[in-house]
């Protein structure tokens, strides 16, 4: 075996993620449209898509936990896998609306097991003394990925015959995409540890952090679940306009992002915690009464454009990390709480899904997004009981 390389291992494994990347996109990209058009799934179904399709990140630390003997280049190429079983099956079960929300939810059983290990293999991979550029390189890697994933959509539906076509061709790309990530991936090798597994971690210094992120999963996934079936239900939008948007978003986020880190460290953790959610509390309502507020062409740019804000702007809940970073000890406290912190976003998040579709079919939209509003003052609410500390290094 030739001498480990860690640059060209790293590039190796930047490539995997590249592809599975724009895989992900392209699918993402049509899936709201797909579902809605081709298989009919109402309001309400959508919630209980959602609730079976987020399982796995809540039960992400169990999963992890059967992998504890494999090394990370492996599990990789296992998540990678599974998530080729999950659209393959996806694909082939056509309208049958029960196999579909399986499948998918195997698909996302994929994606979820790729989070930790690919950090983990973004540090073991790169050289000594570069891991947190490696981090960093590797989230952009994602980022480009996902961007033309989504600008790519457009493109095939314009060449496409049929809407039916182009999901084929679509769903045929994402898998031919998936199995060169997968190829890609027996030529990375494992050296220098294996990922950390997920434990939960509970302690009383960060009870505000709980409790924010409780509403932090509601309100996201308000917007997350209904955000782009309110496009193509009440404004009629296509595969392409709702690819071209999140594309658009992935685009304005990498430049965002930056920006918003320096505002949080100019600013404090706390003001932006308090600012973010007072903006998302509008954002809320202008997105639940904009077809009461403006004739239909005008709240239909209202509502896109408020869609991207809302992509955008949530990223300010990276606040929340250097809030938890400021009270912790170490590193792996600092690690295992945001850990706790993820497992608790989505046991909240899969339950308001599911209420979330029934609220919308059986009430309107707008009280749907009235709840989201006040989950976003309520965070604010509790955010203004933060008080501010130095944020320690960690160890």
């Amino acid at each position: 075996m030739s001498p480990f390389n860690p640059k060209k291992n790293y590039l190796v494994f930047l490539s995997a993620i590249l592809t599975f990347a724009i895989a992900g996109a392209l699918f993402r990209g049509v899936l709201d449209n797909y579902l809605a058009g081709s298989l009919g799934v109402t309001k309400s179904g959508r919630g209980i898509v959602e609730f079976f399709r987020e399982m796995p990140g809540l039960l992400l630390f169990l999963i992890l936990a059967l992998f504890w003997r494999i090394q990370d280049n492996h599990i990789l190429r296992i998540g990678f896998t599974i998530a080729l079983a999950g659209l393959v099956g996806f694909v082939l079960v056509g309208i049958h609306l029960v196999p579909v929300i399986v499948f998918l939810t195997l698909y996302s059983t994929g994606q979820h097991i790729l989070m930790p290990v690919q950090q983990s293999l973004a540090v073991h991979s790169a050289s000594a003394g570069q891991e947190g550029t490696a981090l960093g390189l590797m989230r952009s890697v994602q980022s480009i990925g996902q961007v033309a994933g989504y600008f790519i959509v457009p493109l095939i539906f314009l060449g496409a015959a049929t809407e039916a076509r182009g999901y084929t061709i679509t769903f045929l790309f994402v898998i031919l995409l998936i199995i060169a990530a997968i190829a890609i991936s027996f030529f990375i090798r494992n050296e220098g540890g294996h990922v950390q597994r997920q434990r939960l971690y509970f302690r009383k210094k960060y009870w505000l952090y709980y409790i924010l992120q409780n509403f932090y999963g509601a309100r996201k996934q308000v917007f997350l679940t209904f955000g782009p079936y309110v496009l193509i239900l009440h404004y009629g939008a296509s595969p392409s306009v709702i690819a071209s948007l999140l594309g658009a978003t992935a685009v304005l986020s990498i430049a965002a992002s930056p920006i918003l880190g320096k505002i949080i460290d100019k600013a404090g953790y706390k003001a932006v915690m308090v600012g973010d959610t007072v903006i998302l509390f509008f954002v809320c309502l202008i997105y639940g009464f904009a077809h009461r507020l403006f004739p239909v062409d005008t709240a239909y740019l209202v509502i896109i454009g408020v869609f991207i804000l809302d992509g955008i702007v949530s990223h300010a809940s990276m606040a929340a990390s250097i809030y938890v970073k400021s009270l912790s000890e170490s590193r792996d406290e600092m690690t295992a709480t945001l850990t706790t912190g993820i497992s608790i976003d989505h046991f909240i998040s899969i339950f308001i899904a599911l209420a979330g579709g029934m609220i919308w079919e059986f009430f309107g939209i707008e009280l749907l997004f009235v709840l989201a509003a006040l989950l976003a003052a309520g965070n604010s609410l509790v955010a203004l009981m933060i008080k501010p500390r130095e944020v320690q290094k960690v160890n």
